[in-house]
């Protein structure tokens, strides 16, 4: 008989399920320690740190890709023009360090060897005169640049204007830099002539040839054109980024417009 009980009730043990199980035990539990094991754990999740552009902040309304490329071609010639003004006077480019025009690379080790042998005095008017060539040519690089964002299609125009602070310079840099140089390089041929920096320069290349023993040479003109190029979209760099964060650059209705639907 006692076989028989014990038999009934193992069956009736099997017959409990895995669920019923777990509640006794969390009865169990609950009633020796005061820890509901039923209550289920809520997980926060971590926040992320994620930025993209909301559509909080962009109203584009009904721009059209026109009139954005025309706002974009606004600020870089604006950028142009009152760039080009501050570059073209005596010092515009010497004493700004955005734009100052240094010793070439390839060319830093004939200023330490100059300035060992008492002549850094020749080695700074090398410097001064690169920067006035770049001073007088500038003045001429106003035509040529707006030509360039004149005649520039802007393939992109919206992801440009919602891109980074300089992105419509880069786009124009990248898209008109060659053409640039071809057309500004003849200036500033003349500019190193007119300045004297060609004179100077062959002086300080041919003493220290001189006193090494070496056989430097160098193409100014390329440098010089390159190096005033750079100083200008540089100017035009500072501009749009003023256009894009500050309301009151924005003066005409066409920069209000577009730059105005994109809050920083």
């Amino acid at each position: 008989m006692k076989k028989k009980y014990l038999i009934i009730v193992g069956l009736s043990i099997s017959t409990i399920t895995q669920a019923q199980i777990g509640d006794v035990f969390s009865s169990i539990i609950k009633d020796k320690t005061g820890v509901d094991l039923t209550k289920t754990k809520t997980v926060t999740p971590t926040p992320t740190n994620t930025t993209s552009a909301s559509n909080a902040n962009i109203n584009l309304g009904n721009l059209t890709q026109t009139e954005i490329s025309s706002g974009l071609k606004q600020a870089l010639n604006l950028g142009v023009i009152e760039g080009i003004k501050k570059l073209g006077v005596t010092d515009g480019f010497y004493k700004n360090e955005l734009v100052k025009i240094l010793m070439p690379e390839k060319l830093r080790k004939i200023d330490t060897t100059l300035r060992s042998l008492g002549m850094g005095s020749l080695a700074d008017q090398g410097v001064k005169l690169l920067n006035r060539a770049a001073e007088d040519a500038v003045t001429e690089a106003a035509p040529i640049f707006v030509t360039a964002i004149t005649s520039m299609t802007i393939a992109d125009a919206k992801n440009i204007l919602l891109g980074s602070n300089n992105a419509a310079t880069n786009y124009l840099q990248t898209k008109t830099q060659s053409q640039l140089f071809t057309a500004f390089q003849p200036k500033v041929q003349a500019s190193l002539g007119k300045v004297g920096a060609d004179t100077v320069w062959k002086n300080i290349i041919s003493k220290y040839n001189l006193f090494t023993g070496q056989n430097v040479t160098t193409d100014l003109n390329e440098y010089v054109t390159t190096e005033t190029i750079n100083g200008v979209f540089k100017m035009v760099a500072e501009k749009e980024t003023g256009i894009r964060n500050n309301a009151a650059l924005r003066t005409t209705s066409i920069l209000q417009q577009v730059f105005g639907a994109v809050k920083k």
